[in-house]
């Protein structure tokens, strides 16, 4: 079993996680004969994160560290810790206490069924309620629109994975929020468990206001994602330069011949412009994540 916690910033909370975290681990290692190996991935800290780590490294064998580039995001940094993970189970959590790893077995457990995701549902989010709760369910009821994927809490870091699954595809900054849509499972291959949210250690939150609009900007990509990326990626890049250019034209005639009908259409075709404009460059910038790795570990230790 492999645990991927991306960190960045989080001198003060890995002591606390490592700790809590390794005890649960033992158990099922005695109690399960289960083998293994938890991998923080230092996205590009500023503080003394990477030393904290060096020092756990010391004392535990079964501890590994990617050190990153630079600060990518934690799309990138989930996508480096699923490419060296080695364990036919996969685990990923949250790097600053929030999660509580007491839920590990049962995610196990689950997996041992025959899910091949497992993922945390957070009940009593220790969060403010407009900037981050509110904006987190509505997000999520329309990820579960666009993609089919029931899911309730697709932010919930907590989750397992059956080996391959999460390897799927390289991911770009951002997409990370529509995992396990992403990954392309079904609802029945997908278990929720309700977990109880616990508020941060130390430290503020990487997250803010800004990121549901990103979530909206995304969302629009992944139904096509699903399809076929290559295919739509061309079709969107035709219909953002046909739109455009009939745009330019109206645009002119309405310069010359100023009508409501022809307002509302231009308004139309702007509209539509910008929409498939964003879709073809969300569409060509997952392409490439796949062609070019969207992360970069300088060192492994």
């Amino acid at each position: 079993m492999s645990v991927i916690i991306p960190v960045h910033n989080e001198e003060k909370n890995i002591p606390y996680v490592y700790k809590e975290l390794k005890t649960i681990l033992e158990n099922l290692s005695q109690n399960k004969k289960i083998k293994y190996e938890v991998i923080f991935v230092n996205d590009g800290s500023t503080d003394n994160s990477l030393e904290v780590l060096k020092n756990l490294k010391k004392k535990d064998q079964c501890l590994r560290i990617l050190n990153m580039d630079r600060n990518r995001g934690q799309a990138a940094a989930l996508s480096a810790g699923f490419y060296h993970a080695r364990g036919d189970i996969i685990i990923t959590m949250d790097g600053d206490g929030q999660n509580d790893p007491r839920y590990i077995p049962l995610i196990l457990s689950k997996l041992e069924e025959g899910y091949k995701v497992v993922t945390g549902f957070r009940q009593k989010r220790q969060e403010p309620f407009f900037t981050r709760v509110l904006p987190s369910k509505i997000a999520n009821r329309m990820i579960a629109l666009f993609t089919g994927l029931k899911v309730r809490d697709n932010g919930c870091s907590l989750k397992g994975y059956k080996k391959g699954i999460p390897q799927k595809y390289q991911i770009p900054h951002g997409f990370h929020r529509f995992i396990p849509a992403l990954f392309g499972v079904k609802n029945d291959e997908v278990f929720e468990i309700p977990i109880i949210d616990r508020p941060r250690l130390y430290g503020k939150t990487h997250y803010n206001l800004k990121r549901t609009f990103e979530v909206l900007r995304e969302l629009l990509t992944i139904p096509f994602i699903l399809i076929d990326p290559i295919k739509y990626e061309k079709i969107w890049k035709k219909l953002f330069k046909f739109s455009f250019f009939i745009f330019l034209i109206m645009f002119l005639l309405f310069f010359f011949s100023f009508s409501f009908q022809l307002l509302m259409i231009e308004l139309f075709l702007g509209l539509f412009s910008c929409l498939s404009y964003v879709i073809w460059k969300n569409l060509r910038r997952f392409n490439l994540a796949q062609v070019e790795s969207v992360f970069k570990v300088e060192e492994i230790f």
